[in-house]
């Protein structure tokens, strides 16, 4: 019989943030696929779970999943966690997810820790729609692309940066190219102290380079 393969999402900032039941998975799979062994072993010590890890990251996702789906067939449990949140989202895992399906292998999410709903609940916009925009490329003329494509959408539009280019580019709004919604900027989510930024304060300059930072824009 097949196994399963486990989505769970870890802590984005609070160790306490994981739910029982990722810990209660982790500790009854037969392996962990970890984005990043090194960061996740500190997670995993930090609530005594011993099982053992793999690494699957957004370099080896397509190979590394085959020998995953082929664990999996055999009958191993396997849970898939990320450094931060939930698995897929912004994070290898949709890769995983498809071929475990086209193999017939049963895939079950564990809701938890997810950024840019925590960052959409904490705007204080109207959430009924939004749109989320994973990592906009570091590239100045590619960006400014994305961003341009992007002030189309009609709904609240979260994008995320994982460096320092938020600050410049909501002053101006979506990347200086004539938008001019008003938007918020969040980062260190869940940590001891979420820090937001409101948008009359986003003409300062940034000095938290290498955070993931989402902001919240009205459109």
């Amino acid at each position: 019989m097949a196994g399963t393969l486990y989505l769970c999402a870890t802590p984005i900032g609070n160790l306490e943030d994981i739910t029982l039941r990722a810990l209660r998975v982790l500790r009854e799979s037969d392996v962990i696929a970890a984005e990043d062994t090194r960061n996740s072993i500190r997670l995993l010590n930090h609530f005594q779970i011993k099982t053992p890890m793999t690494s699957y990251h957004e370099y080896n996702k397509i190979d590394k999943a085959y020998q995953l789906v082929e664990q999996l067939k055999a009958g191993k449990n396997i849970a898939l966690i990320t450094d931060a949140g939930t698995p897929g989202i912004s994070d290898p895992g949709e890769e995983l997810v498809k071929m475990c399906y086209e193999a017939g292998i049963s895939v079950t999410s564990l809701p938890g820790p997810a950024a840019c709903i925590t960052a959409l609940t904490l705007s204080g916009r109207e959430t009924r729609r939004f749109a989320f925009e994973a990592f906009l490329p570091s590239d100045k003329k590619e960006r400014l692309q994305v961003l341009e494509e992007l002030e189309r959408e009609s709904q609240l539009l979260i994008p995320m940066y994982d460096y320092c280019l938020p600050c410049k580019d909501c002053t101006n709004g979506c990347g200086g190219s004539g938008c001019e919604d008003p938007c918020e900027l969040f980062q260190n989510i869940s940590f001891p102290v979420d820090e937001f930024f409101p948008p009359n304060s986003l003409n300062t300059p940034c000095d938290y380079e290498g955070t993931k930072q989402y902001c919240n824009c009205r459109k």
